[in-house]
């Protein structure tokens, strides 16, 4: 029987079940995605602690920031590990299309996206002292989707790898360059020209972009709207563009 090519929902979220089933019994999995961007946040408050407002600017990017790396490696690892045990290959042969498994994945990285970013929203804002004028529910949005592309982002990356240890090796080539041309460290239009360009495609400078308006601004502002759409926009993308290259195993 071949997979069928529609989106089917009861086969979304039962894929989402079997992958959530997986993680719970993997501890040190559910570390990394839940507790390292809360760790992260916290050494990084008090490496600034004689410097809080330094913290205050450049916290609530690395808010966004942490979340889309971690979840980027958990995922592309993840959905590796299937496809080289031959589980994708058993999944795709029974009535389920490769947009369902994408689907289920991205449904089942995201509840724990939303769990992630909350954790970490709260821990910066309420505990860590934060300073934003904007709502904090705008920064929890803001991370939710930065997580959410991650777990795109490692999806799509995973269809070409043939180890973990190449999964692994795709951050340099995927992340770095976003994370040195977001704006993190110097503002993009300081950059020389070129470079400026090329943030200008890249999904993790409207995710910065985004956090910087929350901090600076107490309203919704017009910028703050086009800067989640952008990222959202690029999160279904590459998801669409996953499920159009995942590989029902490795070569």
């Amino acid at each position: 029987m071949t997979a069928t090519s529609a989106l089917s929902l009861p086969r979304t979220t039962a894929t989402a079940a079997r992958v959530l089933r997986q993680l719970r019994h993997d501890p040190r999995t559910i570390a990394l995605m839940i507790l390292v961007p809360c760790v992260m946040l916290f050494l990084l408050r008090y490496v600034f602690d004689g410097s809080a407002r330094t913290f205050d600017t450049i916290g609530a990017s690395l808010l966004g920031i942490f979340p889309l790396i971690t979840m980027f490696l958990v995922t592309s690892i993840a959905t590796l590990r299937e496809r080289t045990s031959g589980t994708l290959e058993r999944l795709l042969a029974m009535p389920l299309g490769k947009g369902d498994l994408i689907a289920g994945y991205a449904l089942a990285f995201g509840a724990v996206a939303v769990v992630q970013s909350a954790l970490a929203t709260g821990l910066a804002v309420w505990f860590l002292d934060l300073d934003v004028i904007g709502s904090p529910w705008l920064l929890l949005l803001v991370a939710l989707l930065d997580a959410l592309l991650g777990t795109a982002l490692g999806l799509f990356v995973s269809a070409f790898a043939a180890s973990e240890f190449q999964a692994v090796q795709f951050m340099p080539a995927v992340i770095f360059p976003q994370l040195l041309l977001c704006g993190l460290f110097t503002p993009r239009d300081a950059m020389h020209p070129v470079l400026e360009a090329i943030s200008d495609v890249l999904p993790m400078s409207y995710a910065v972009d985004a956090m910087n308006e929350v901090l600076r601004h107490a309203d919704l502002t017009t910028a703050f709207a086009r800067d989640v759409t952008i990222v959202a926009a690029c999160a279904l993308l590459v998801l669409i563009v996953g499920a159009a290259t995942l590989k029902r195993r490795t070569a």
